[in-house]
């Protein structure tokens, strides 16, 4: 890992050293109750991508989310539905994200009284997806994890999230995207003035995923180096924005969520590939991802 506040890097630390997590997770005292440790909302899925609001819903959970909601159109509802029942589900008529939904969405944030959002995950491409996940962000007051077709519907529209708490999660094609570039280098040093650029253009914090991850907000930066190939999966960065959203939504500040999600969600995929090798998939990071935290 190493650590760089504008152009100076301040220290090494050697891949595969443990992060201390005690901070992100200090031991709860017993006069607790349901929901002093996050509610999350996920607004993802669609037909095609019914598994995508699932994984990010999951990833919440296992990384200590009190509550986790999932609203989405009604195939990817009904799949986060029946893979965990401890999900609190609500059907969107349709197949597709539009701003129909926008009342139902805000109804259940309020309702549920949300700590954090994760949208993007499986949405689609739909001209009217996008324009409702640009109302969404509009409204949203709480932290927010911006993953995949968020990502592009914000790309042309930084203006959305200027004065938002964001955490923008992209990889390198992604990263091309948000820039309007038609490619970055798969070079360090392209990455990150890539993910730097992209952090002042969006005024959020960047997680670049990657072999190294990069987590910048343009002026402190820090690489993450937990994972292991079998990450290529489908999915993994899904598990991803649900492990960050459920830091924040227990009140762990923008950089320091984004870092510890990305070596948590890391360090998953290495004990899931462990064990299962060519045949893992993102599903299998749930189960470790506790053993992660715990230690």
């Amino acid at each position: 890992m190493l650590v760089v506040v504008g152009n100076w890097y301040l220290f090494p630390l050697l891949a595969g050293l443990s992060m201390d997590l005690t901070n992100v997770f200090p031991q709860r005292p017993k006069d607790v109750h349901k929901g002093s440790y996050g509610s999350v909302l996920v607004v993802g899925g669609s037909k095609m991508y019914g598994g995508a609001a699932t994984l990010a819903a999951v990833g919440a959970l296992r990384a200590g989310a009190d509550l986790v909601s999932v609203t989405a159109p009604m195939r990817a509802a009904d799949i986060a539905a029946n893979t965990q029942v401890d999900l609190i589900t609500y059907p969107l008529k349709g197949d597709y994200l539009s701003s129909g939904h926008i009342a139902d969405i805000m109804d259940v944030a309020h309702i549920r009284k949300i700590n954090s959002v994760v949208i993007g995950c499986g949405l689609g491409r739909n001209q009217a997806t996008t324009v409702t996940i640009h109302k969404l962000i509009h409204k949203f007051i709480v932290p927010m994890v911006i993953d995949a077709d968020g990502l592009r519907a914000i790309s042309t529209s930084p203006g959305f999230v200027l004065a938002k708490h964001c955490i923008l999660t992209p990889h390198l094609g992604e990263l091309a995207v948000l820039l309007g570039v038609e490619k970055v280098n798969d070079d360090f040093e392209s990455r990150l003035s890539g993910a730097k650029a992209a952090a002042e253009k969006f005024r959020s914090t960047v997680l670049l995923k990657g072999n190294v991850d990069i987590i910048t907000d343009g002026t402190t930066t820090i690489t993450n180096n937990s994972g292991t190939p079998f990450m290529t999966v489908g999915g993994t960065g899904d598990v991803l924005s649900g492990v960050v959203a459920a830091l924040l939504a227990r009140g762990v500040g923008l950089i320091e969520a984004a870092h510890a999600g990305a070596y948590i969600n890391g360090k998953a995929g290495e004990l899931a590939g462990e064990k299962y090798g060519e045949g893992m998939t993102a599903s299998d990071m749930f189960e470790e991802i506790p053993r992660v935290i715990k230690g």
